[in-house]
C-alpha cells in the first residue's frame, strides 16, 4: 500500500457543521447541536468549547482541550498510548489569504472562513511512527527539565487541500491559512531548579507532515 492510499483512509477533514448534523462514527450530539459525545476508548478528542458562526457554544464531553498537561511518568505514558492507538480529533479554521499572509503565520485577528473538524488515526504505522519519533526527539532534547511539544497538522491539511480547495458554498478556489492546526502536551517535572523552561528554552515543535490525500 502507497503512502498515498493509506492517507485516504488516515485523515479526514468535514466541515463543522456538516459534523454536527452527520457525527462520524463514536460521536452522537445533542441538545440542538450543543452537547457531542464521543466515545472516550477509541477517539482522543483536542477540542475546546467554541462558538459556532450561526451562535450557539459547543461542547466536547471526553474532551482534554488542545493544551494536556502532564507531571509524571505514568501520565505521559498513557497520553503516548492514547495518540497511537486512537483516532484524533482537533478543530482547526481556514482562514482568509492575502498577498502578505505567507505559511501559517497569518495575525490572529485573520477572518475565518471556515472551520473544520481534522481526524487523523493515530493507529497507523506512518502516524504513529511519526508521532513517537517527534515525542523521543522532544525527550532526548530537554534531559529531564519541563518542556512544552505543539503537534502540528499544518503540512497534512495543506496536502489534502491540493490546488482546488474550495468552502463549502464558495465556487471559487480558494488557498487558505489555516489556523489552530496544533494541540500541545505540556510536561511538568518535579526538578526544583527549572531555568530552561521558566526561560522559554524548552519548547518543541513536530508536525505530522504526510497528505491527506
Amino acid at each position: 500500500m502507497t503512502i498515498t492510499d493509506v492517507s485516504r483512509c488516515t485523515m479526514e477533514v468535514i466541515e463543522v457543521e456538516e459534523f454536527l448534523r452527520n457525527p462520524p462514527p463514536g460521536f452522537t450530539v445533542e441538545a440542538g447541536y450543543g452537547f457531542v459525545k464521543s466515545d472516550p476508548e477509541n477517539c482522543c478528542v483536542f477540542i475546546d468549547d467554541f462558538e459556532l458562526s450561526r451562535g450557539g457554544k459547543v461542547v466536547f464531553q471526553h474532551s482534554q482541550g488542545k493544551k494536556i498537561t502532564v507531571r509524571n511518568l505514568g501520565d505521559y505514558t498513557r497520553f503516548r498510548k492514547n495518540l497511537t492507538s486512537k483516532k484524533i480529533y482537533i478543530l482547526v479554521s481556514a482562514c482568509e489569504s492575502t498577498p502578505s499572509s505567507t505559511d501559517n503565520k497569518a495575525p490572529k485577528n485573520k477572518r475565518v472562513l471556515q472551520q473544520y473538524v481534522v481526524s487523523i488515526d493515530g493507529r497507523n504505522p506512518l502516524i504513529k511512527w511519526e508521532i513517537e519519533r517527534g515525542l523521543d526527539r522532544t525527550i532526548s532534547s530537554v534531559a529531564g527539565e519541563s518542556y512544552r511539544v505543539d503537534i502540528d497538522l499544518c503540512d497534512a491539511l495543506r496536502g489534502w487541500e491540493g490546488e482546488s480547495f474550495c468552502l463549502l458554498g464558495n465556487r471559487e478556489k480558494v488557498t487558505p491559512v489555516w489556523k489552530d492546526t496544533c494541540f500541545t502536551l505540556k510536561y511538568y517535572s518535579d526538578a526544583l531548579f527549572d531555568f530552561p523552561h521558566w526561560l522559554g528554552f524548552s519548547k518543541r515543535h513536530f508536525k505530522i507532515s504526510y497528505h491527506g490525500r
